[in-house]
C-alpha cells in the first residue's frame, strides 16, 4: 500500500469580519491590544497565511486600527484589487444593512468575485493557521458543501468558517431577528468536528484580553 495522501486545502479568498461594536470591552474591538498586536492585526496575518487574496470588512462608522504589513508567504505578493498599497483592502458593508453577525458573510461573497471564502472573526487572537488549514482540506472533502463549519461541542463556529458561493441564495434576506447559527445550519453545511476549542476562543471582555495573553504565553512555551 502506498502513502496516504491528504487533499490539497482549497484555495480562497479571505475575510476578516472587523464590524464588532466592543461595548462590552470598551471600544472598537479590531483595535484592542492583546499580545503588543491589535486583534485585526492577529485575525489578518492568520488568515493571510491559508487564504489570499484577503480584505477586512467593516460597517462604515467602524474605527479601525493602522493596517497590518503584508504577510510575506508562499502566495507570493501579488494580491490583486484585494491589496491597497500593501496593506488588505477594506470591504464597507452598506450603511443601511441590518447589524447582525451574518452581514459581513454575505458581503465578503457578494465582493468576492465568485470565490469561496474563508471569513474569520477579529475576536480570536488564539486562531492559528494550522486550524484554518484543518477547514480548508474539510472543504476539499466536501466539494459540494455550501459552507464548511468547525464544530466544537455543540457549538458551530458560523464565523470562522468556509463559504462558497453556493450559499448566497441561503444567506440573502435573512431574518434579522434569526440566530447566526440557525440560519448557517439551514444551508446544509459540511460540519469539522474539533476537541479542542481554544482556537476559537472570543475575546469579548477586559478579562478575556489577560485570559488570552496568558494563553499565548503558554504556547509559546
Amino acid at each position: 500500500m502506498g502513502p496516504v495522501r491528504h487533499p490539497l486545502p482549497v484555495a480562497c479568498a479571505g475575510a476578516v469580519l472587523a464590524g464588532g461594536q466592543g461595548r462590552r470591552i470598551g471600544g472598537e474591538k479590531a483595535a484592542v491590544v492583546v499580545g503588543g498586536r491589535t486583534l485585526l492585526d492577529r485575525a489578518v496575518e492568520t488568515v493571510g497565511r491559508v487564504a489570499r487574496p484577503v480584505a477586512v470588512v467593516a460597517r462604515p462608522e467602524t474605527a479601525l486600527p493602522p493596517p497590518p504589513a503584508p504577510v510575506a508567504d508562499s502566495f507570493g505578493t501579488d494580491a490583486g484589487r484585494f491589496l491597497s498599497a500593501g496593506a488588505p483592502e477594506v470591504w464597507l458593508e452598506p450603511a443601511d444593512a441590518p447589524r447582525h453577525p451574518l452581514t459581513g458573510v454575505v458581503y465578503a461573497l457578494e465582493q468576492a468575485e465568485g470565490r469561496a471564502v474563508l471569513v474569520c472573526a477579529v475576536d480570536l487572537p488564539l486562531l492559528d493557521p494550522a486550524t484554518l488549514r484543518v477547514i480548508l482540506i474539510a472543504a476539499a472533502l466536501a466539494p459540494d458543501a455550501p459552507a464548511v463549519v468547525p464544530r466544537t461541542g455543540r457549538h458551530l463556529q458560523v464565523l470562522c468558517a468556509l463559504y462558497r458561493p453556493e450559499a448566497l441564495d441561503g444567506l440573502r434576506g435573512f431574518d434579522p431577528d434569526a440566530r447566526a447559527i440557525d440560519v448557517v445550519e439551514a444551508l446544509g453545511p459540511a460540519i469539522v468536528p474539533f476537541d479542542d476549542d481554544t482556537p476559537f476562543t472570543n475575546v469579548n471582555r477586559p478579562e478575556d484580553v489577560t485570559a488570552a495573553e496568558r494563553l499565548l504565553k503558554v504556547s509559546r512555551r
